[in-house]
């Protein structure tokens, strides 16, 4: 699977026109399970609202998007655009309107459910997410600072370090590249390098 642009954590934008308010809210999902999740928390922390608007896109290719009760798409439509636009993926977001007794046309709808979701996702963190192995290496304190080194030059990224009776050293760094730096580390140890590397698997670098 290549490499993809996600957002980190969620985010909120609120968008008036015609006193009708337009609150869009985002986050990240991995799984179509974590975006409904979010969707019926946002759906219960508004419930005297008259619609709540979705969309979500993930990674797997996985789509999907609601008007919620709007003119068809005048509201789920505009949602996923601004998602697709963007060139995210894994992401869900929602926006919730409290109608302000003005009706706002088919136009007038688009325009503001894009803003709100556009607000909403300009607000987030975006985060590229790699295929990246998580290492760890003990080794004496002597040791410590030329392992470190090597580390930072093959550029990786180093966690704090844990000081015990040996120094515990983690970092995380693209899939596939560890394997130059493991032998590096074992020339340098003369052999008793003994990292260990997780499988391969998604998340920011």
């Amino acid at each position: 699977m290549p490499d993809y642009r996600t957002i980190r954590g969620t985010a909120c934008y609120t968008y008036e026109e015609k006193r009708s308010r337009f609150i869009g809210a985002v986050s990240f999902a991995d799984t179509e399970q974590a975006a409904l999740g979010f969707l019926n928390r946002v759906r219960a922390a508004n419930r005297t609202a008259r619609h709540n608007v979705y969309a979500y896109v993930l990674q797997s290719g996985r789509v999907r998007y609601s008007d919620d009760g709007e003119p068809a798409k005048t509201a789920g439509t505009p949602v996923l655009e601004v998602i697709q636009h963007a060139g995210v993926s894994d992401v869900v977001l929602v926006v919730t309107r409290y109608f302000g007794g003005i009706l706002l046309g088919t136009g007038g709808l688009v325009r503001a459910y894009t803003a709100a979701a556009s607000g909403a996702l300009a607000a987030a963190e975006l985060v590229q997410m790699r295929s990246v192995v998580d290492c760890a290496l003990a080794v004496p304190y002597a040791q410590y600072e030329p392992v470190r080194r090597l580390i930072e030059q093959a550029g990786a990224r180093l966690e704090e370090p844990e000081f015990a009776d040996k120094v515990t050293l983690r970092w995380r760094q693209p899939a596939g590249e560890e394997g130059a730096l493991c032998a590096a580390l074992d020339e340098a140890l003369r052999g008793a390098a003994a990292v260990t590397v997780t499988p391969p698997h998604f998340a920011p670098f």
